[in-house]
């Protein structure tokens, strides 16, 4: 029992041992984010679904085919107030154009993230081997700032 002890101490630990996760924001170059964030959301990834997806629109000549890449990823909220339910990552294979913003629908309580579709290896990886974290920040001038990030990890 004595050896259990530390691994349940490790367990037991409260939300406010997470990890101080505006450590991996980006260096503010354009100080965009001056003032504190005045609404974050912060999820610990605990599913997630690879959904891909192929569309014909039967009516329209030439008969187009499109075909999506999604993630969607379920959690636990970390923060105070947090509300996200459901993240979805939307991959974009024209990911060197500009990117689609991150969209919180608060009505459905689903965070829509886009990435270039060269991420999703990456992305696949972490989820599989480390604990996830989305983070969602707004700013009071309109800025908005969302990441998926793991923990500090110890190399072997």
């Amino acid at each position: 029992m004595r050896a259990l002890a530390p691994l349940l101490l490790a367990v037991s630990l409260p939300l406010s041992a997470a990890p101080f996760h505006s450590q991996f924001l980006p260096p503010d170059d354009q100080g965009l984010r001056q003032q504190a964030p005045t609404a974050q959301q912060l999820l610990q990834v605990t599913d997630y679904a690879v959904v891909v997806g192929a569309q014909r629109q039967s009516d329209q000549q030439p008969i187009p085919i499109t075909s999506s890449l999604q993630i969607k990823l379920k959690g636990k909220p970390l923060s105070k107030g947090a509300s996200i339910a459901q993240v979805l990552l939307s991959f974009d294979a024209e990911g060197g154009k500009s990117l689609k913003k991150p969209v919180y629908d608060e009505a459905n309580r689903r965070l829509t993230l886009t990435y270039p579709v060269s991420d999703y290896r990456v992305i696949m990886d972490l989820l599989r081997n480390e604990t996830l974290y989305v983070q969602f920040l707004t700013y009071a001038n309109g800025h908005i700032w969302a990441d998926l990030h793991t923990g500090t990890v110890r190399t072997r």
